[in-house]
């Protein structure tokens, strides 16, 4: 064997070498993809370094969560672009060349909300859409999108209806999922077997929810609150509406409600404004016009307290508490954000979960929401407690919202719950389907486009006075509708 095949296997051995040590500490740098990673690091943030603990005054050294609370927040850019087809869908787009992936959501006034009649049509319409589309049955759709290495997916809420597609962004995987994607957006054939397999699903699982007193508290609490209003229309239906849908009763809500001027695309990804504009002009074309939903009417707040008990075989009362909250957009937002973190949204460091679990163990857990949507969402206080605890902890929850709309936060309160909103905000904003999640958000309820660019802005500029003001604008803690489900206790136990 010569010198130089020698030198040239020697040499090869330490490349082999150093490329597999390089493999190693890419692996492992903080931000880098893994096996079993379930979404990739975002195009935006930018990543995080690698930082020395420091220490405290005794020598000890701060665990990662304290330092990230303890960090100053940066400035966060996003570049959004926005235009209209020529429809009238409203399109939003984010360039990002960091990974060869395309995420593109398309979001319709289509939700619950829109059953009218027949409660459930829009979660059926929502999940039919993947049964068979264009000439492609349910089988040869999966098969598609698998053999592409591309994800779609359905879903519906009270306001919304979601069509999602994920795809590498080269054109020889993206052109062909996006032509699937076209027909099952604008082309669902509704078959009538797998309507059939549908229904009896969510059949089933309204015969589950008999077996759930939360689920069937959380009903109740919708329904309760608005009871002339759209809201409190159960989007999974009802036995006696699921039984009656049929595929033309899917056909008439997709042809009312899946049009171009009720639609909103959100895109994301390493494509270019123009052919962002090309894939928005596809859906746009083979859509009808069609006409915006109408705005949903205004809920109004409770004039007085009520209750309802619904009675259940359970060693636990699920206990829900709340009233008429805001729409999205509203101007009290940021500093009801931040209240609410302080008040039960901040897990162990929350008042709610200080009072009723950490000084008297009521429960394990307590959590208050605000839930905004297009008409005023709910804001609510859940938990579950022991039956014969049921009136203490209803007792505490009240004296506790009732202190914290009267005198607002302490400062040291307010300061560790914006250090801990401002230090979560760029995990949530993390990846490309992150994003796309907040640019479907920000083009349904028509925020402004700089949304994400001002949330640090907006939440350091809420004080003490401004929550104080937003919750005794929008909670009235003797106003408030109240439910539990769980085994009444006997007197004098």
């Amino acid at each position: 064997m010569s010198e130089q095949s020698k030198i040239s296997r020697k040499t090869l051995s330490i490349m082999i070498l150093v490329v597999s040590l390089f493999i190693v500490v890419l692996y492992n740098l903080p931000g880098s993809i893994k096996p079993g990673d379930r979404e990739e690091p975002g195009p935006i943030v930018t990543p995080v370094q690698s930082t020395p603990l420091k220490q405290r005054a005794d020598g000890s050294k701060l665990t990662s969560l304290e330092l990230i609370e303890q960090a100053e927040a940066k400035p966060y850019k996003v570049r959004i672009e926005s235009w209209n087809t020529p429809n009238g869908a409203k399109v939003l787009f984010v360039r990002a060349r960091e990974i060869p992936m395309l995420d593109v959501r398309v979001v319709f006034d289509a939700g619950a909300a829109r059953d009218g009649a027949l409660p459930g049509l829009a979660q059926l319409t929502s999940a039919m859409l993947t049964e068979g589309a264009g000439i492609a049955d349910v089988d040869a759709i999966a098969r598609h999108f698998e053999g592409l290495g591309a994800n779609i997916d359905t879903d519906s809420y009270r306001d919304m209806a979601i069509v999602s597609l994920r795809t590498l962004s080269d054109a020889q995987y993206r052109d062909p999922a996006l032509t699937l994607f076209y027909d099952v957006v604008a082309q669902p054939t509704f078959p009538v077997s797998s309507l059939e397999r549908l229904r009896q699903q969510m059949l089933l699982g309204l015969q589950q929810e008999k077996q759930s007193p939360g689920a069937l508290a959380q009903k109740a609490f919708f329904q309760g609150l608005y009871p002339d209003l759209p809201y409190g229309i159960p989007p999974n239906g009802t036995e006696d509406s699921l039984t009656r849908i049929t595929a033309d009763d899917l056909r008439r809500f997709h042809e009312q409600y899946y049009v171009a001027a009720n639609m909103v695309i959100a895109m994301i990804g390493d494509i270019d404004r123009t052919q962002a504009e090309l894939i928005a002009l596809q859906l746009d074309s083979q859509l009808p016009k069609g006409r915006a939903a109408p705005t949903l009417a205004s809920a109004q707040p409770l004039a007085e307290a009520r209750e309802e008990h619904l009675e259940f075989p359970s060693s636990q009362t699920h206990i829900m508490v709340g009233g008429i909250g805001v729409k999205r957009g509203d101007p009290d937002w940021f500093a009801l954000s931040v209240g609410n973190e302080i008040l039960g949204a901040g897990g162990f460091s929350s008042r709610l979960t200080q009072i009723i679990r950490q000084d008297n163990g009521l429960a394990y857990s307590v959590y208050s929401h605000f839930i905004p949507m297009a008409s005023e969402g709910p804001f609510l206080i859940n938990l579950q407690t022991r039956n014969d605890q049921t009136q203490q902890a209803l007792t505490l929850l009240n004296q506790t919202l009732q202190d914290f709309v009267e005198n607002g936060p302490t400062e040291e309160e307010l300061e560790a719950a914006k250090r801990h909103i401002l230090g979560s905000f760029p995990l949530q904003t993390a990846s490309n389907s992150n994003i796309v999640d907040y640019l479907g958000m920000i083009g349904f309820y028509q925020l402004p486009l700089n949304y994400l660019d001002t949330y640090i802005h907006n939440i350091e500029q809420v004080d003490a006075k401004a929550i104080r003001r937003a919750f005794q604008r929008v909670v009235q803690p003797k106003a408030l509708f109240t439910v539990t489900a769980g085994q009444q206790a006997a007197a004098g136990e």
